[in-house]
Protein backbone atom coordinates (compact mmCIF):
# COMPACT_ATOMS: atom_id res chain seq x y z
CA UNK A 1 0.00 0.00 0.00
CA UNK A 2 1.16 3.31 -1.04
CA UNK A 3 0.47 6.53 1.63
CA UNK A 4 1.11 8.70 -1.13
CA UNK A 5 -1.94 7.63 -3.17
CA UNK A 6 -3.91 9.12 -0.41
CA UNK A 7 -2.65 12.25 0.21
CA UNK A 8 -5.03 13.92 -2.54
CA UNK A 9 -8.15 12.15 -0.89
CA UNK A 10 -6.94 13.29 2.79
CA UNK A 11 -6.52 17.15 1.37
CA UNK A 12 -9.97 16.85 -0.15
CA UNK A 13 -11.68 15.70 2.73
CA UNK A 14 -9.72 17.96 4.86
CA UNK A 15 -11.27 21.12 2.50
CA UNK A 16 -14.51 20.06 2.67
CA UNK A 17 -14.64 19.49 6.05
CA UNK A 18 -13.39 23.17 6.58
CA UNK A 19 -15.36 24.40 3.70
CA UNK A 20 -18.61 22.97 5.56
CA UNK A 21 -17.26 24.09 9.12
CA UNK A 22 -16.80 27.79 7.52
CA UNK A 23 -20.77 27.41 5.77
CA UNK A 24 -22.48 26.02 9.24
CA UNK A 25 -20.64 27.75 11.94
CA UNK A 26 -23.36 30.06 13.54
CA UNK A 27 -25.35 29.36 10.76
CA UNK A 28 -29.08 30.00 12.27
CA UNK A 29 -27.76 33.34 14.05
CA UNK A 30 -26.52 34.79 10.97
CA UNK A 31 -28.64 33.59 8.18
CA UNK A 32 -29.78 36.19 6.65
CA UNK A 33 -34.11 36.59 6.53
CA UNK A 34 -35.44 39.75 5.15
CA UNK A 35 -38.44 40.35 3.34
CA UNK A 36 -36.78 38.50 0.23
CA UNK A 37 -36.21 35.29 1.90
CA UNK A 38 -40.01 36.09 3.43
CA UNK A 39 -41.45 36.08 0.59
CA UNK A 40 -39.95 32.74 -1.10
CA UNK A 41 -40.66 30.70 2.67
CA UNK A 42 -44.65 32.25 1.68
CA UNK A 43 -44.19 30.63 -1.88
CA UNK A 44 -42.53 27.57 -1.24
CA UNK A 45 -44.85 26.93 1.82
CA UNK A 46 -47.95 26.85 -0.63
CA UNK A 47 -45.85 24.80 -2.77
CA UNK A 48 -45.20 22.15 -0.51
CA UNK A 49 -48.34 22.26 0.75
CA UNK A 50 -49.87 21.77 -2.48
CA UNK A 51 -51.79 24.80 -2.10
CA UNK A 52 -50.23 26.80 -5.62
CA UNK A 53 -47.72 25.70 -7.86
CA UNK A 54 -46.50 28.55 -9.49
CA UNK A 55 -45.44 29.52 -13.11
CA UNK A 56 -43.14 32.24 -12.36
CA UNK A 57 -40.26 33.10 -10.16
CA UNK A 58 -39.15 36.34 -8.22
CA UNK A 59 -38.84 39.46 -10.04
CA UNK A 60 -35.34 40.48 -10.60
CA UNK A 61 -33.58 43.77 -9.56
CA UNK A 62 -33.76 44.81 -12.79
CA UNK A 63 -37.90 46.59 -13.23
CA UNK A 64 -40.16 44.01 -12.63
CA UNK A 65 -38.93 41.83 -15.06
CA UNK A 66 -39.67 38.10 -13.32
CA UNK A 67 -37.21 34.97 -13.26
CA UNK A 68 -38.52 31.23 -13.51
CA UNK A 69 -39.95 29.34 -10.64
CA UNK A 70 -36.98 26.58 -11.42
CA UNK A 71 -35.21 28.18 -7.61
CA UNK A 72 -38.73 27.61 -5.92
CA UNK A 73 -39.16 24.02 -6.48
CA UNK A 74 -35.57 23.58 -5.86
CA UNK A 75 -35.58 24.05 -2.70
CA UNK A 76 -39.41 23.32 -1.66
CA UNK A 77 -38.76 20.02 -0.03
CA UNK A 78 -36.31 21.85 2.81
CA UNK A 79 -39.04 23.55 4.38
CA UNK A 80 -40.85 20.61 5.27
CA UNK A 81 -38.15 18.86 6.27
CA UNK A 82 -37.57 21.24 8.48
CA UNK A 83 -41.07 20.88 10.65
CA UNK A 84 -41.64 24.42 8.09
CA UNK A 85 -38.67 26.52 9.63
CA UNK A 86 -37.93 29.13 7.08
CA UNK A 87 -33.94 28.03 8.31
CA UNK A 88 -34.78 25.29 6.28
CA UNK A 89 -34.49 27.22 1.94
CA UNK A 90 -30.67 28.24 4.18
CA UNK A 91 -29.87 24.70 4.40
CA UNK A 92 -30.99 24.17 0.95
CA UNK A 93 -28.76 26.96 0.13
CA UNK A 94 -26.33 25.30 1.86
CA UNK A 95 -26.65 21.54 0.69
CA UNK A 96 -26.35 22.47 -3.09
CA UNK A 97 -23.35 24.59 -2.74
CA UNK A 98 -21.79 21.33 -0.99
CA UNK A 99 -22.73 19.76 -3.25
CA UNK A 100 -21.69 21.89 -6.21
CA UNK A 101 -18.11 22.32 -5.09
CA UNK A 102 -17.55 18.21 -4.58
CA UNK A 103 -18.64 17.75 -8.37
CA UNK A 104 -16.91 20.94 -9.39
CA UNK A 105 -13.57 19.39 -8.25
CA UNK A 106 -14.67 16.12 -9.41
CA UNK A 107 -14.83 16.76 -12.59
CA UNK A 108 -11.71 19.27 -13.11
CA UNK A 109 -10.04 16.36 -11.64
CA UNK A 110 -11.16 13.72 -14.03
CA UNK A 111 -9.98 15.92 -16.89
CA UNK A 112 -7.58 18.51 -15.76
CA UNK A 113 -5.69 16.56 -13.07
CA UNK A 114 -5.32 16.43 -9.05
CA UNK A 115 -3.25 19.42 -8.49
CA UNK A 116 -5.46 21.58 -10.78
CA UNK A 117 -8.67 20.33 -9.00
CA UNK A 118 -7.20 20.78 -5.38
CA UNK A 119 -6.40 24.36 -6.19
CA UNK A 120 -9.90 25.20 -7.27
CA UNK A 121 -11.16 23.45 -4.40
CA UNK A 122 -8.83 25.41 -2.03
CA UNK A 123 -9.89 28.85 -3.66
CA UNK A 124 -14.12 27.56 -3.32
CA UNK A 125 -13.39 26.30 0.05
CA UNK A 126 -11.91 29.43 1.47
CA UNK A 127 -13.82 32.11 -0.53
CA UNK A 128 -16.04 34.64 1.53
CA UNK A 129 -18.22 35.48 -1.29
CA UNK A 130 -19.19 31.64 -1.84
CA UNK A 131 -19.34 31.12 1.99
CA UNK A 132 -22.13 34.17 2.07
CA UNK A 133 -23.90 32.45 -0.85
CA UNK A 134 -23.96 29.25 1.12
CA UNK A 135 -25.55 30.79 4.03
CA UNK A 136 -28.68 31.98 3.29
CA UNK A 137 -31.87 31.34 0.28
CA UNK A 138 -31.54 33.76 -2.27
CA UNK A 139 -32.09 32.50 -5.85
CA UNK A 140 -28.58 34.00 -7.17
CA UNK A 141 -26.54 32.40 -4.78
CA UNK A 142 -26.20 29.28 -6.82
CA UNK A 143 -25.29 30.82 -9.49
CA UNK A 144 -21.53 30.26 -9.83
CA UNK A 145 -22.15 26.09 -10.11
CA UNK A 146 -24.85 26.45 -12.87
CA UNK A 147 -22.69 29.03 -14.71
CA UNK A 148 -19.39 26.64 -14.34
CA UNK A 149 -21.49 23.28 -15.33
CA UNK A 150 -23.42 25.23 -18.62
CA UNK A 151 -19.83 25.56 -19.43
CA UNK A 152 -18.48 22.07 -18.85
CA UNK A 153 -20.90 20.36 -20.61
CA UNK A 154 -20.64 22.68 -23.81
CA UNK A 155 -17.22 22.02 -23.30
CA UNK A 156 -17.45 18.61 -23.35
CA UNK A 157 -19.93 18.84 -26.00
CA UNK A 158 -17.27 20.82 -28.23
CA UNK A 159 -15.03 17.95 -27.14
CA UNK A 160 -17.29 14.41 -27.62
CA UNK A 161 -20.30 15.92 -29.77
CA UNK A 162 -22.40 13.54 -27.99
CA UNK A 163 -25.97 14.16 -27.68
CA UNK A 164 -26.30 14.01 -23.56
CA UNK A 165 -23.66 16.49 -22.99
CA UNK A 166 -25.73 18.67 -25.93
CA UNK A 167 -28.77 18.55 -23.86
CA UNK A 168 -27.39 18.88 -20.58
CA UNK A 169 -25.14 22.33 -21.86
CA UNK A 170 -28.75 23.38 -22.93
CA UNK A 171 -30.80 22.41 -19.69
CA UNK A 172 -28.51 24.08 -17.14
CA UNK A 173 -28.19 26.81 -19.31
CA UNK A 174 -31.69 27.21 -19.19
CA UNK A 175 -31.40 26.60 -15.36
CA UNK A 176 -28.75 29.35 -14.86
CA UNK A 177 -30.84 32.13 -16.16
CA UNK A 178 -33.87 31.25 -14.15
CA UNK A 179 -31.33 31.85 -11.33
CA UNK A 180 -30.27 35.32 -12.40
CA UNK A 181 -30.91 36.51 -15.70
CA UNK A 182 -27.24 37.75 -15.92
CA UNK A 183 -26.37 34.18 -16.75
CA UNK A 184 -27.28 34.99 -20.63
CA UNK A 185 -24.07 36.88 -20.62
CA UNK A 186 -22.76 33.03 -20.74
CA UNK A 187 -24.07 32.59 -24.07
CA UNK A 188 -21.48 35.48 -25.79
CA UNK A 189 -18.68 32.81 -24.89
CA UNK A 190 -20.31 29.91 -25.96
CA UNK A 191 -21.57 31.37 -29.54
CA UNK A 192 -17.84 32.66 -30.02
CA UNK A 193 -16.39 29.34 -29.46
CA UNK A 194 -18.87 27.31 -31.37
CA UNK A 195 -18.77 29.42 -34.26
CA UNK A 196 -14.66 29.01 -33.92
CA UNK A 197 -15.34 25.42 -33.60
CA UNK A 198 -17.65 25.63 -36.75
CA UNK A 199 -14.98 27.24 -38.87
CA UNK A 200 -12.84 25.06 -38.15
CA UNK A 201 -15.22 21.49 -38.52
CA UNK A 202 -15.26 19.48 -41.61
CA UNK A 203 -18.92 18.61 -41.37
CA UNK A 204 -20.38 21.73 -40.78
CA UNK A 205 -23.76 20.35 -40.65
CA UNK A 206 -23.44 17.75 -38.37
CA UNK A 207 -21.89 20.30 -36.17
CA UNK A 208 -25.48 22.12 -36.37
CA UNK A 209 -27.47 19.36 -35.97
CA UNK A 210 -25.54 18.67 -32.74
CA UNK A 211 -26.71 21.52 -31.02
CA UNK A 212 -30.18 20.97 -31.67
CA UNK A 213 -31.02 18.72 -28.37
CA UNK A 214 -29.37 21.59 -26.29
CA UNK A 215 -31.85 23.54 -28.06
CA UNK A 216 -34.43 21.71 -26.92
CA UNK A 217 -33.10 21.25 -23.31
CA UNK A 218 -32.84 24.99 -23.08
CA UNK A 219 -36.35 25.55 -23.97
CA UNK A 220 -37.36 23.22 -21.93
CA UNK A 221 -35.96 24.53 -19.34
CA UNK A 222 -37.06 27.91 -19.91
CA UNK A 223 -40.70 26.78 -21.16
CA UNK A 224 -42.58 28.67 -18.07
CA UNK A 225 -41.18 31.71 -18.81
CA UNK A 226 -42.44 31.24 -22.19
CA UNK A 227 -45.48 30.12 -21.36
CA UNK A 228 -46.17 32.87 -18.93
CA UNK A 229 -45.28 35.67 -21.19
CA UNK A 230 -48.01 33.83 -23.79
CA UNK A 231 -50.55 33.88 -21.29
CA UNK A 232 -49.71 37.67 -19.80
CA UNK A 233 -49.58 39.50 -23.29
CA UNK A 234 -45.35 39.26 -22.82
CA UNK A 235 -45.24 41.29 -20.29
CA UNK A 236 -41.74 40.00 -19.43
CA UNK A 237 -40.65 40.65 -23.04
CA UNK A 238 -42.32 44.47 -23.25
CA UNK A 239 -40.83 45.03 -19.72
CA UNK A 240 -37.57 44.26 -20.69
CA UNK A 241 -37.50 45.82 -24.05
CA UNK A 242 -38.56 49.03 -22.78
CA UNK A 243 -35.83 49.00 -20.06
CA UNK A 244 -33.57 48.53 -22.73
CA UNK A 245 -35.11 51.38 -25.47
CA UNK A 246 -35.30 53.61 -22.27
CA UNK A 247 -31.88 53.48 -21.00
CA UNK A 248 -33.09 52.05 -18.01
CA UNK A 249 -29.87 49.74 -18.25
CA UNK A 250 -27.70 52.30 -18.15
CA UNK A 251 -26.23 54.44 -15.56
CA UNK A 252 -24.91 57.38 -18.10
CA UNK A 253 -21.33 57.15 -16.80
CA UNK A 254 -18.40 56.68 -19.36
CA UNK A 255 -18.07 53.12 -20.40
CA UNK A 256 -14.20 53.16 -19.59
CA UNK A 257 -15.13 54.44 -16.22
CA UNK A 258 -17.96 51.95 -15.81
CA UNK A 259 -15.55 48.89 -17.40
CA UNK A 260 -13.02 49.85 -14.39
CA UNK A 261 -15.43 49.73 -12.01
CA UNK A 262 -16.84 46.37 -13.02
CA UNK A 263 -12.82 44.95 -13.09
CA UNK A 264 -12.45 46.11 -9.58
CA UNK A 265 -15.83 44.93 -8.48
CA UNK A 266 -14.21 41.32 -10.08
CA UNK A 267 -11.34 41.16 -8.14
CA UNK A 268 -13.27 42.97 -3.96
CA UNK A 269 -15.71 40.34 -4.31
CA UNK A 270 -13.78 37.12 -5.99
CA UNK A 271 -10.21 37.51 -4.42
CA UNK A 272 -10.92 40.14 -1.39
CA UNK A 273 -8.85 41.91 -2.89
CA UNK A 274 -8.84 46.45 -2.21
CA UNK A 275 -5.79 48.48 -4.23
CA UNK A 276 -5.07 51.28 -6.02
CA UNK A 277 -7.36 51.06 -9.17
CA UNK A 278 -5.09 50.86 -11.41
CA UNK A 279 -2.91 47.81 -9.76
CA UNK A 280 -6.15 45.37 -9.41
CA UNK A 281 -7.09 46.80 -13.41
CA UNK A 282 -3.28 45.82 -14.58
CA UNK A 283 -3.17 42.54 -12.27
CA UNK A 284 -6.56 41.45 -13.55
CA UNK A 285 -5.13 42.49 -17.02
CA UNK A 286 -2.23 40.60 -16.99
CA UNK A 287 -3.32 37.63 -15.49
CA UNK A 288 -6.04 36.73 -18.37
CA UNK A 289 -3.67 37.50 -21.07
CA UNK A 290 -1.68 35.08 -19.14
CA UNK A 291 -3.94 32.53 -19.36
CA UNK A 292 -5.22 33.44 -23.16
CA UNK A 293 -1.52 32.38 -24.06
CA UNK A 294 -1.33 29.33 -22.14
CA UNK A 295 -4.60 28.36 -23.68
CA UNK A 296 -3.78 29.03 -27.14
CA UNK A 297 -0.19 27.77 -26.53
CA UNK A 298 -1.93 24.41 -25.15
CA UNK A 299 -5.17 23.93 -27.26
CA UNK A 300 -7.16 24.02 -24.04
CA UNK A 301 -10.72 25.13 -25.42
CA UNK A 302 -11.62 24.66 -21.75
CA UNK A 303 -9.54 27.32 -20.43
CA UNK A 304 -10.16 29.10 -23.07
CA UNK A 305 -14.13 28.84 -22.66
CA UNK A 306 -13.41 30.32 -18.94
CA UNK A 307 -11.32 33.27 -19.88
CA UNK A 308 -13.96 34.27 -22.71
CA UNK A 309 -16.20 34.21 -19.86
CA UNK A 310 -14.38 36.16 -17.77
CA UNK A 311 -13.54 38.80 -20.59
CA UNK A 312 -16.84 39.19 -22.28
CA UNK A 313 -18.96 39.25 -18.93
CA UNK A 314 -16.91 41.68 -17.89
CA UNK A 315 -17.18 43.60 -21.11
CA UNK A 316 -20.83 43.30 -21.33
CA UNK A 317 -21.76 43.98 -18.01
CA UNK A 318 -19.94 47.60 -18.14
CA UNK A 319 -22.48 48.51 -20.46
CA UNK A 320 -25.23 47.96 -17.26
CA UNK A 321 -25.87 50.56 -14.33
CA UNK A 322 -26.15 48.10 -11.93
CA UNK A 323 -24.19 48.69 -8.92
CA UNK A 324 -21.71 46.18 -8.74
CA UNK A 325 -22.81 43.63 -5.78
CA UNK A 326 -21.18 40.73 -5.27
CA UNK A 327 -24.52 38.55 -6.60
CA UNK A 328 -24.19 40.26 -10.00
CA UNK A 329 -20.64 38.34 -10.83
CA UNK A 330 -21.81 34.67 -9.51
CA UNK A 331 -21.55 33.20 -13.17
CA UNK A 332 -17.68 34.05 -13.12
CA UNK A 333 -16.69 33.25 -9.93
CA UNK A 334 -15.61 29.62 -10.43
CA UNK A 335 -14.01 30.63 -13.72
CA UNK A 336 -12.11 33.33 -11.74
CA UNK A 337 -10.72 30.68 -9.68
CA UNK A 338 -9.88 27.97 -12.67
CA UNK A 339 -8.04 30.15 -14.35
CA UNK A 340 -5.53 31.34 -11.08
CA UNK A 341 -5.48 27.24 -10.95
CA UNK A 342 -4.16 26.98 -14.36
CA UNK A 343 -1.70 29.44 -14.57
CA UNK A 344 0.60 28.38 -11.20
CA UNK A 345 -0.24 24.29 -12.62
CA UNK A 346 1.11 24.86 -15.93
CA UNK A 347 4.44 25.80 -14.68
CA UNK A 348 6.79 23.03 -15.75
CA UNK A 349 9.35 23.61 -12.72
CA UNK A 350 8.12 22.29 -9.75
CA UNK A 351 9.65 24.32 -7.21
CA UNK A 352 8.01 27.12 -9.28
CA UNK A 353 4.60 25.40 -9.24
CA UNK A 354 4.66 24.79 -5.21
CA UNK A 355 6.32 28.08 -4.40
CA UNK A 356 3.14 29.94 -6.68
CA UNK A 357 1.30 27.70 -4.94
CA UNK A 358 1.89 28.25 -1.27
CA UNK A 359 2.35 32.10 -2.44
CA UNK A 360 -1.15 31.99 -3.59
CA UNK A 361 -2.96 30.20 -0.78
CA UNK A 362 -1.27 32.64 2.20
CA UNK A 363 -1.97 35.49 -0.08
CA UNK A 364 -5.99 34.44 -0.17
CA UNK A 365 -5.98 33.76 3.05
CA UNK A 366 -4.91 36.52 3.95
CA UNK A 367 -7.47 38.49 2.32
CA UNK A 368 -10.75 36.38 2.95
CA UNK A 369 -9.91 35.50 7.04
CA UNK A 370 -10.56 38.78 7.66
CA UNK A 371 -13.88 38.89 6.84
CA UNK A 372 -15.01 35.91 8.05
CA UNK A 373 -17.73 38.36 10.15
CA UNK A 374 -19.35 35.29 11.95
CA UNK A 375 -16.36 34.62 13.98
CA UNK A 376 -16.59 38.03 15.57
CA UNK A 377 -19.95 39.88 15.02
CA UNK A 378 -22.92 38.98 16.95
CA UNK A 379 -25.15 36.83 15.29
CA UNK A 380 -28.19 39.07 14.37
CA UNK A 381 -30.77 36.05 14.67
CA UNK A 382 -33.16 37.41 11.77
CA UNK A 383 -35.42 34.49 11.75
CA UNK A 384 -36.40 34.09 15.36
CA UNK A 385 -36.45 37.95 15.33
CA UNK A 386 -39.26 37.72 12.70
CA UNK A 387 -40.79 35.08 14.79
CA UNK A 388 -41.06 37.15 17.74
CA UNK A 389 -42.90 40.21 16.09
CA UNK A 390 -45.18 38.10 14.14
CA UNK A 391 -45.97 36.05 17.72
CA UNK A 392 -46.44 39.34 19.63
CA UNK A 393 -48.51 40.99 16.59
CA UNK A 394 -50.70 37.53 16.65
CA UNK A 395 -51.88 38.39 20.16
CA UNK A 396 -53.17 42.45 18.88
CA UNK A 397 -54.92 40.82 15.75
CA UNK A 398 -57.76 39.08 17.25
CA UNK A 399 -59.95 37.06 15.00
CA UNK A 400 -60.66 39.89 12.34
CA UNK A 401 -58.90 40.42 9.07
CA UNK A 402 -56.34 43.29 8.96
CA UNK A 403 -53.90 44.70 6.68
CA UNK A 404 -50.20 45.20 7.38
CA UNK A 405 -47.43 47.59 6.36
CA UNK A 406 -43.74 48.89 7.14
CA UNK A 407 -42.06 52.34 7.56
CA UNK A 408 -39.43 52.39 5.89
CA UNK A 409 -41.50 50.66 2.81
CA UNK A 410 -38.12 49.08 1.83
CA UNK A 411 -37.71 47.53 5.05
CA UNK A 412 -40.85 44.90 3.70
CA UNK A 413 -43.11 42.12 6.01
CA UNK A 414 -42.99 39.13 4.08
CA UNK A 415 -40.49 37.87 7.00
CA UNK A 416 -42.84 38.37 9.34
CA UNK A 417 -46.02 37.35 7.72
CA UNK A 418 -44.93 33.73 6.81
CA UNK A 419 -45.27 33.44 10.49
CA UNK A 420 -48.55 34.52 10.40
CA UNK A 421 -49.46 32.62 7.33
CA UNK A 422 -48.29 29.19 8.87
CA UNK A 423 -50.72 30.14 11.85
CA UNK A 424 -53.62 31.12 9.42
CA UNK A 425 -53.43 34.46 9.91
CA UNK A 426 -52.41 35.95 6.98
CA UNK A 427 -53.56 39.61 6.55
CA UNK A 428 -55.71 40.96 3.61
CA UNK A 429 -54.52 40.76 0.11
CA UNK A 430 -53.48 43.69 -0.81
CA UNK A 431 -52.75 42.71 -4.64
CA UNK A 432 -56.34 43.06 -4.73
CA UNK A 433 -56.99 46.62 -2.80
CA UNK A 434 -58.56 44.85 0.20
CA UNK A 435 -59.47 46.85 2.72
CA UNK A 436 -59.93 45.51 6.33
CA UNK A 437 -61.44 47.61 9.71
CA UNK A 438 -57.85 47.85 10.94
CA UNK A 439 -54.31 48.60 9.64
CA UNK A 440 -50.89 47.08 11.61
CA UNK A 441 -47.72 49.10 10.51
CA UNK A 442 -44.35 47.49 11.55
CA UNK A 443 -41.77 50.80 12.24
CA UNK A 444 -37.92 50.15 12.10
CA UNK A 445 -37.03 53.70 11.53
CA UNK A 446 -37.87 57.33 13.25
CA UNK A 447 -39.79 59.33 12.62
CA UNK A 448 -42.17 56.87 12.36
CA UNK A 449 -44.52 58.39 9.64
CA UNK A 450 -48.03 56.18 9.74
CA UNK A 451 -50.69 58.91 8.91
CA UNK A 452 -50.56 61.10 6.21
CA UNK A 453 -47.67 58.83 5.05
CA UNK A 454 -45.76 59.21 1.56
CA UNK A 455 -46.27 55.34 1.56
CA UNK A 456 -48.72 53.67 -0.34
CA UNK A 457 -48.31 50.77 1.40
CA UNK A 458 -50.02 52.98 4.39
CA UNK A 459 -51.79 55.12 2.57
CA UNK A 460 -54.47 53.01 0.34
CA UNK A 461 -55.83 52.33 4.11
CA UNK A 462 -57.41 55.93 3.98
CA UNK A 463 -58.31 58.03 6.28
CA UNK A 464 -57.18 56.49 9.70
CA UNK A 465 -55.76 57.23 13.47
CA UNK A 466 -53.89 55.49 15.54
CA UNK A 467 -55.35 53.27 18.15
CA UNK A 468 -52.73 51.23 19.99
CA UNK A 469 -48.83 51.41 19.78
CA UNK A 470 -46.32 49.22 21.53
CA UNK A 471 -42.51 48.02 21.08
CA UNK A 472 -41.31 44.23 20.36
CA UNK A 473 -37.52 43.78 19.29
CA UNK A 474 -37.08 47.76 18.75
CA UNK A 475 -39.82 47.30 16.05
CA UNK A 476 -42.58 49.97 16.91
CA UNK A 477 -45.61 48.44 16.09
CA UNK A 478 -48.77 50.70 15.56
CA UNK A 479 -52.33 49.96 14.85
CA UNK A 480 -54.50 52.01 13.06
CA UNK A 481 -58.44 52.18 12.36
CA UNK A 482 -60.18 54.16 10.60
CA UNK A 483 -61.69 57.64 10.89
CA UNK A 484 -65.19 57.91 12.12
CA UNK A 485 -67.27 61.29 13.19
CA UNK A 486 -66.50 59.83 16.94
CA UNK A 487 -62.66 59.73 16.34
CA UNK A 488 -62.41 63.07 15.23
Amino acid sequence: MNIRNYIPLTIVLILMIIGIFLRTYEFEGFTTYLSDQGRDAIIVKNIATFQHWPAIGAPSSVGQVYLGPFYYYLIAPFLPLFMFNPVGLSYASLFYSIVGMALVYYVIRKDHGIIMALTTLFLMTFSVTLISFARFSWNPNLLPYFGFFTLYFFSKWLKEKNLISSLMFGSVFGLAIQLHYLAVFLGVPILLMYLLDLYGSKNKLKQLVGLVPALGGFLLCISPLILFDIRHNFINAKQLSKLITDGGLSSGQPYIARLTDTIIGLANHGLQIVANPSIVVGVVGILLIIVLWYAYRFKSQFILLHVLSVLTYMVGFAYLGNPRFAHYYGQIYISLFIIIAYVITMQKQAVVRYVGLAFMAILFLWFNIPRYHFFVQTPNHQISHAKTVAMELKKHIGDKPYNIATWPVDMGEDMYIYFLEIGNMGPADRTKLEITDQLFVLCSEEPCEVTDSPSWNISMFGPAHIVDKWEIENIQIYKLEHNTPDSL
